[in-house]
């Protein structure tokens, strides 16, 4: 079911960030299907414990189109702009050192089911589904057709939820080229969450997502208001641009500023451009 028309963002805590920038991690294991070295922790500081991801930079597999930085980096400025548009829509997520040198650390997002012994991250799947129809049902929006068999397809579609539609304009903003169903999560309180974003701050257009559903159509009140913000929090002497030069390039950094200016003077949704993939393999 779609989430209520308003909904309050999560900001991060002063003690969350102390906790995965100073605390000390042990690894617990290794996210065997992901593409990269992803390492399950926990980390432990004051008195405080919490399961992490710790993705450490020489885990990385190199990316030719992406040559610059690295995907930690990138995975740390997507987290610095989602806290800029203020609706905290990617988990706590720091760089720091660790038991394999440089990498990024993110706080383990809990389920509402999930036991000691086997942890599982809080999958978002139920916003997505995959149906026999030409058209989506009330409180869908629909993506497209994909063959799901033989000779078969199905609509696949994607709730009408305002978390959702943030994480649209968010992807947008970050030019997000990797966006699909794994990587959206919901904790026990229904707080909807991003993650994976090492392929993110191209300079070209690479926007590849599953949140097509409101391509073209006016950008909320919220949204314009999110960007307004986050415009003026993106001038040169501000913070957050020194901290964003800190983690991708220059020309990066201004593709930013671009693509926030073109939000803002369109006032509607971004629609798939012709010369790159719109929606990422596998979807779900």
């Amino acid at each position: 079911m779609p989430a209520p028309e308003r909904i309050p963002a999560r900001r991060v805590s002063d003690r969350d960030l102390a906790l995965l920038t100073e605390g000390e991690l042990h690894v617990q294991g290794q996210i065997r299907e992901a593409s990269n070295a992803v390492l399950l922790c926990t980390v432990t500081h004051e008195g405080h414990e919490a399961r992490c991801v710790y993705k450490p930079v020489r885990g990385e597999r190199p990316l030719w189109d992406f040559p610059d930085g690295t995907l930690a980096q990138r995975e740390v400025a997507a987290f610095e702009i989602s806290e800029a548009l203020g609706w905290g829509l990617v988990p706590p997520t720091v760089l720091r050192e660790g038991p394999y040198g440089e990498g990024m650390c993110q706080l383990w997002i809990e389920g509402p089911d999930e036991s000691d012994e086997a942890p599982e991250p809080a999958r978002g799947d139920r916003l997505l589904a995959l149906v026999d129809a030409e058209e989506p049902d009330e409180g869908w929006k629909a993506i497209g057709f994909a063959e799901v068999e033989e000779g078969r397809t199905a609509l696949l579609v994607h709730a009408d939820d305002p978390r959702l539609r943030r994480l649209a304009v968010l992807d947008a903003v970050i030019n997000n080229g990797d966006r699909k169903g794994g990587h959206l999560l919901l904790d026990g309180g229904g707080h909807l969450y991003g993650i994976d974003h090492g392929v993110t701050f191209h300079t070209e257009d690479k926007l590849r997502t599953l949140l097509w559903g409101w391509a073209g159509e006016p950008l909320t009140a919220e949204a314009s208001a999110a960007l307004e913000g986050l415009r003026a929090r993106l001038a040169a002497d501000e913070p957050l641009a020194r901290r964003l030069g800190e983690l991708i390039t220059g020309a990066e950094l201004e593709a930013v500023r671009e693509r926030v200016a073109e939000l803002l003077k369109t006032g509607r949704h971004r629609e798939p451009g012709g010369d790159w993939p719109a929606i990422p393999w596998p979807p779900i």
